[in-house]
Parts: structure tokens; C-alpha cells; sequence
């Protein structure tokens, strides 16, 4: 027999793992699924602007060869002058690495900065691609507690008392997916001056920094050190709804003369993939310069924001649901009260869901979360089918009660 490598064994990503592949096959079966497991706008009815597309589009041609392996140059020139607009210090187009998607720069800089056995502390609840990078990277995935109680914010004791020698780097999702929780700039400044006292490396993922409600502000944090090596994450796929572009950027920021070496890795590890998807690089210039047809979406009569305040009405009305009400993103990760509803696992409950209901969720244990008592909702399905679901949810609960002897069926499929 032909074995996977054993790198992949602790490498979990149950946004597209064993309940999405169930949804499949209830859809092979003439079933219509309602998919509220992954963050993809375009099938809800959000799509980039026409100039983005149209600037895709009028350069097909040019962009028919190899880019520059970190991308085209006026690309990473705007997204220069967007983050020295942001209060980033510093920044030269030669610090910014295009590439397919955030996801494959997470890689990228995970694997260029882990030996085996490094460890990285990251959020629980966290965006589970952070913890498959680490673990596939020979790392450690330590998990520090981000605080329900708190809005959902780090707690900082529990960090300061999971960091060792062995601790290289720390992720920051801001916006967070999946709470929604967005930083005050006291917090972030906590966070990166621990980061400072102990020569950790920032990862802060800002992939949702447009998507804001409630006049919430976001502030990137790499504008509060000079000094810490901070790496930034964003993209083309939320703020400017164009998922399927993969276009994202990193953009490394502080004391990099004392990282020479880790950004020398992270430049063979741009090079050796030759170069990110072309065409799409000619959308950013035109994304992040014209019109931000993201501000009207999360104003109070905006449907992102119309959508998450339904979504968050219907779920804490349904006995036994909590929610903190997220400020960011387009995300909810309610509570569920595990004695009521006889919930010990929470994989079988999102399956038994998705099997009477036709409703495709996420437990909260497949983003790192250790208590079977979550799960996360994506609220970009239109208010009326929206509304809907949420119904659904409501009438599926109101006579569950977990059947505790088929929680090992899942190992059979």
C-alpha cells in the first residue's frame, strides 16, 4: 500500500472534511444543501465590482507569462500605499510576496520559520488552516484561550503562561474568524509587546479588516511596533468578495534587519512556486484604489449587516443558544447548552442537523475549540432564506437530544 506522509496525521480541516463530504453525497441524492460551512460570497449573490473583473479581463494578455515570483510591481506598489495609509512604517514593495490566496502564504510563512518541535501560539477558537500549517510544518500548535466572557478577546495570562523556549511565533486573527471579535488598540498593543519581550514573530491575519459593524474601527497591528517582525495577511477574497481570484498578499513589517535570514527563506519559498496566478494580480491595484463597494454592504441598511443582525436575533432566541454579537466578518460562533440538548459531540450534532435539515454548519471542535458546546454559522445567504435556516435550526432543537450510541458512526463513513 501506498501511505500518505505521516505529516498530515494531526492535519485537520473540517470546513471541507467528513460532514462537507456527508452534504455531498445528501446532494448526489437530488437534496438541496444550504452550505453556511465556508466564507465563499460569490454563490450568495456577492461579486467583485465590474472593474475589478474588467481589469482581469483587458490583461489577460500581458499577464500570459511569469510575473516577478512576488508579483507584479504595481500591484505590490498598491498595497504598499494602502498599509503606509493604514500607519505601517516602513514598507518597500520588495517586503510584500503576492500569492495564491492567503492560505498558500500562511504555508509559506510557517514553514520557512519552523525546525520540528518549534511551537506557535495560536487562538482557540482559531481559522483551523493556522494550526494544519504549524502541525505540517513539524511544529507545535499551542492554543491560547481567546475569552468568551471578554468579547472573545485573548486572554493574556493564559499566553504569557504557554510561552517557552520553544516558542517562535504567535497568530493574531483580526477580525476574527470564526467569533467576529474585532481588537481595541489596547489589547493589540498588550499583544505585541509580549511578542517583543520574547522575540516571537507577529502573524496577524487581517484577511477581513474592510468588514466592520457598529462604527467598530480595526487597527493593523503592525502600526503599533517598529520593532517586532509582524507579518501581515490579507487578500482579494472577503473585502473585495472575489474568493475564487486566490489573490492574496503578505506584507512583512518591523525590525527585519534581525530577520535577514527568515526573510531569505521566505523568498526561496516565493521563488520555488514560480509565481502566483497572473491574471488575477492585475485586479488588485484596481480593488484596493476604486470604489469600496464593501462600505455600503456593512452600513445599518446594508445586507451584510441586515443578514448578521437576523442571524443573531433568530439564534439567541432559540432556547438554550448564546451568542456574542460579532463586530466583524461574516461569521457567528454560538453556544450551545450541552445539557439540554444531551450534546457530547459535536460533530454528530452538525450531522444530524445537516441530515434532517439540509443545513451544512461547522462544530466549533474543527476551529481547535475543546468543548463540544459550538459551532459556527455563516450568515451570507439572503435575509429570506436566512431567516429560514434559522428556523430550521429552531425547529430541529426543539426535539433533539443527542443519541449517545451513534457517536462513533462517523468512523465509518
Amino acid at each position: 500500500m501506498i501511505q500518505r506522509s505521516t505529516r498530515l496525521d494531526a492535519v485537520h480541516y473540517e470546513l471541507c472534511g467528513p460532514i462537507y463530504e456527508q452534504a455531498k453525497q445528501l446532494e448526489l441524492q437530488g437534496h438541496r444543501i444550504t452550505k453556511l460551512n465556508i466564507g465563499n460570497p460569490t454563490p450568495f449573490g456577492f461579486t467583485a465590482s465590474e472593474e475589478v473583473i474588467q481589469s482581469v479581463v483587458a490583461n489577460l494578455h500581458p499577464a500570459q507569462g511569469y510575473s516577478d515570483h512576488k508579483g507584479i510591481l504595481a500591484a505590490r506598489e498598491a498595497i504598499r500605499n494602502y498599509y503606509i495609509g493604514k500607519g505601517i512604517h516602513g514598507i518597500h514593495t520588495d517586503d510584500i510576496s503576492i500569492g495564491n490566496g492567503v492560505s498558500e502564504l500562511i504555508l509559506h510563512a510557517v514553514q520557512g520559520l519552523l525546525n520540528d518541535g518549534d511551537e506557535v501560539l495560536v487562538p482557540s477558537p482559531d481559522y483551523p488552516l493556522w494550526t494544519a500549517a504549524v502541525r505540517f510544518s513539524g511544529g507545535k500548535a499551542v492554543h491560547y484561550l481567546c475569552d468568551e466572557a471578554s468579547d472573545w478577546n485573548p486572554d493574556l495570562k493564559d499566553i504569557r503562561s504557554k510561552i517557552t523556549s520553544r516558542t517562535r511565533a504567535i497568530v493574531i486573527i483580526n477580525p476574527n474568524n470564526p467569533t467576529g471579535a474585532v481588537y481595541t488598540p489596547e489589547l493589540l498593543q498588550e499583544l505585541v509587546q509580549l511578542a517583543a519581550q520574547h522575540n516571537l514573530v507577529v502573524f496577524s491575519d487581517e484577511i477581513y479588516d474592510k468588514i466592520l459593524y457598529d462604527d467598530t474601527k480595526h487597527y493593523p497591528t503592525a502600526t503599533f511596533s517598529d520593532e517586532t517582525l509582524t507579518v501581515t495577511f490579507s487578500g482579494l477574497s472577503k473585502n473585495y468578495l472575489a474568493a475564487g481570484f486566490r489573490a492574496g498578499w503578505m506584507v512583512v513589517s518591523g525590525n527585519k534587519a534581525k530577520a535577514a535570514s527568515y526573510i531569505d527563506g521566505l523568498n526561496t519559498l516565493a521563488s520555488l512556486r514560480v509565481c502566483s496566478n497572473v491574471p488575477a494580480q492585475y485586479a488588485i491595484k484596481v480593488a484596493l484604489e476604486g470604489h469600496q463597494s464593501i462600505n455600503d454592504l456593512v452600513l445599518p441598511t446594508g445586507r451584510l449587516r441586515q443578514q448578521r443582525d437576523i442571524c443573531y436575533e433568530k439564534l439567541t432566541s432559540i432556547p438554550g443558544i448564546t451568542c456574542v454579537k460579532p463586530k466583524g466578518a461574516f461569521y457567528l460562533f454560538p453556544k450551545i447548552d450541552v445539557r439540554k440538548y444531551n450534546i457530547q459531540d459535536d460533530q454528530q450534532f452538525v450531522l444530524d442537523f445537516l441530515r434532517e435539515q439540509h443545513v451544512l454548519l461547522v462544530q466549533g471542535s474543527g476551529f481547535n475549540w475543546q468543548q463540544p458546546d459550538h459551532f459556527r454559522i455563516v450568515y451570507l445567504p439572503e435575509l429570506q432564506e436566512l431567516s429560514q435556516t434559522m428556523d430550521k435550526l429552531s425547529l430541529f432543537l426543539s426535539t433533539y437530544q443527542q443519541n449517545v450510541p451513534m457517536l462513533q458512526e462517523l468512523a465509518k463513513v
